[in-house]
């Protein structure tokens, strides 16, 4: 699509005129996903139905894709300078500077993606090394076929892996006080 460039910037993503959604890591382009599908879609749903609700009247913001996220970025940076933007499925912001008119600058609070064939390996490896580097507090891998959510934590600065919750589980939510999440809700037999 846009071959002819190996690096590219977020003004050169925005200058692009095509409807077309990307994901960038360091200047290059890791994900033109195909769009999901209805059990990806119904998973994202359920779980920013949770988010939506508990985070009602809160300072927190739950926001699900498409948005773009310029993990490294502040509201200052020039699109030119920012190499780095994902879309993940569910994201939380509890610091309202980083809401920016079009887009989220810096690091959310806590990011979700949910595993399709297509995007296993950048959620798991790519987007996972960059969340991590970012300084996301909470990350989230949902695998709607096994029906189980990964959780990391940020210790320092390197994840460590907080429990591998199921169907059956009750899954509290690190980052807030009594926020449970009956996982029967979202993984649907």
């Amino acid at each position: 699509m846009h071959e002819e460039k190996r690096e590219y910037s977020y003004a050169d993503y925005l200058s692009w005129t095509e409807d077309f959604c990307c994901e960038a890591i360091d200047g290059h382009i890791i994900a033109m996903s195909p769009s999901p599908t209805p059990k990806h879609q119904d998973v994202v749903a359920e779980l920013t139905a949770e988010f939506k609700m508990f985070l009602r009247g809160k300072e927190c913001m739950a926001f699900s894709a498409p948005i773009d996220v310029c993990l490294f970025a502040s509201k200052e940076t020039k699109h030119d300078d920012i190499k780095d933007w994902v879309q993940p499925d569910l994201l939380v912001v509890c610091d309202p500077n980083k809401i920016g008119e079009k887009y989220i600058t810096g690091a959310p609070d806590l990011t979700v993606e949910v595993l399709s064939p297509s995007t296993t390996k950048n959620d798991r490896q790519i987007k996972f090394k960059s969340y991590e580097k970012a300084g996301v507090k909470e990350y989230w891998i949902v695998d709607p076929h096994h029906m189980s959510v990964e959780v990391y934590e940020l210790d320092g600065d390197a994840y460590i892996q907080k429990g591998i919750f199921v169907r059956e589980d009750q899954l509290k939510v690190g980052l807030f006080e009594g926020f449970e999440i009956d996982l029967k809700n979202v993984f649907k037999e």
